[in-house]
């Protein structure tokens, strides 16, 4: 699913990735830890395709991504990759369903085919009743539930989280932790998660701590 073989990225004088060599399988879920500063985000943002590495080659879903001019890119990247993060980055000004649609509308899929996927995924994940509310009648835990079917809406090949859990309450963290493995089983998907929630961490099929800018194992 993803091979990255020798990826560097620097900014300025600051080298931040340093010869990484990766292998995540299809339907794997692979966490990767580290300190603060040691790497995680950069590997993440490169992995997604949102930034670009210096060195090296990155293959997902078997095509040479490092290879890809921008508008290439940006397209493969609204196909083949969801994203969560931290804070949703819901659109406060759409309800649940429409933002869940935005992806597949940015990739002109066809509005009564997304509607009714949006609407299955939100079922999937407990939301059916929340779909005509906007964010600010959401919870946290329910608007990250809604970021999540958000990030699946174009059936991605792979689903990148950067502390998907790290700004909601024990319960809700536990519930979106869960949610992950049942979609991986359900879906097939494959996910790379970066967080420093241990319990997420030690959940994964396999865990990656980088440590200055290397994977130390």
């Amino acid at each position: 699913m993803i091979t990255a073989t020798s990826l560097t990225k620097s900014y300025g004088n600051l080298q931040v990735l340093r010869n990484i060599n990766l292998t995540i399988q299809s339907g794997e879920i692979v966490s990767v830890v580290g300190a603060s500063g040691a790497g995680k985000t950069t590997l993440l943002t490169i992995l997604g395709t949102l930034d670009r590495n210096d060195g090296g080659t990155l293959t997902i879903d078997g095509q040479n991504v490092s290879a890809m001019n921008d508008k290439q890119l940006a397209t493969f990247r609204n196909e083949k990759i969801g994203f969560v993060f931290q804070f949703h980055h819901l659109l406060p000004e759409f309800t649940a369903l429409e933002n869940v649609c935005i992806p597949a509308f940015i990739g002109r899929k066809n509005k009564a085919e997304t509607e009714k996927r949006a609407q299955e995924l939100l079922a999937m994940l407990g939301l059916s009743e929340r779909s005509s509310h906007k964010p600010n009648a959401l919870s946290g835990g329910e608007q990250q539930r809604v970021a999540v079917a958000r990030a699946l809406i174009n059936e991605p090949a792979v689903v990148m989280a950067d502390e998907p859990s790290g700004n909601l309450d024990s319960a809700s963290a536990q519930h979106l932790h869960e949610l992950f493995f049942q979609l991986r089983n359900e879906l097939g998907q494959t996910f790379v998660i970066v967080t420093h929630n241990d319990k997420l961490a030690d959940m994964a099929d396999r865990k990656l701590i980088i440590r200055d800018g290397t994977i130390a194992s």
